[in-house]
């Protein structure tokens, strides 16, 4: 097994401890540690895998099919493929979870792409059409806006 790769994307950092080629493609293993406020993923759903998430650290808020959940210290939440959810730290302290993908079809490259595209954007609004379609070519479907009320 490989060193584990690590993706710092300024406010979140995802490090790898299984990736696909570790288990013969039956998951992806990783850490997502978040800041308080942090700019997170939008709301998506996943076509390929499911995702069950363990909390490590501090407090992170799921939302899925619009429930939320508070995902705290050894809690944990399976989100099954075409569940739409979203995560963020509304807490002053940084939170970390564990997340498992099943079947591994997911791995560092989408944030390492997402990376890429984060920094072409020198300080400014990414690129959406760039994050669209990274978030499409890993498997992941973005959630369709909410209409304004």
């Amino acid at each position: 097994m490989s060193a584990p790769t690590t993706v710092d994307l300024g406010d979140i950092e995802i490090r790898f401890l299984v990736e696909a080629d570790d288990s013969h493609g039956a998951a992806t293993v990783f850490e997502c540690e978040i800041r308080p406020a942090a700019k997170v993923p939008a709301p998506h759903s996943h076509d390929g895998f499911e995702e069950t998430v363990y909390g490590l650290a501090g407090i992170t808020s799921f939302t899925v099919d619009g429930e939320a959940t508070e995902l705290g210290v050894g809690d944990a939440l399976c989100i099954r493929r075409g569940q739409v959810h979203h995560f963020v730290n509304h807490g002053a302290t940084d939170s970390c979870f564990l997340s498992v993908a099943t079947p591994g079809v997911f791995g560092p490259d989408y944030f390492l792409e997402i990376r890429g595209v984060l920094t072409a954007a020198t300080g400014g609004p990414p690129d959406l059409g760039a994050l669209m379609g990274v978030m499409q070519r890993h498997g992941l479907t973005p959630a369709a806006p909410v209409p304004a009320s």
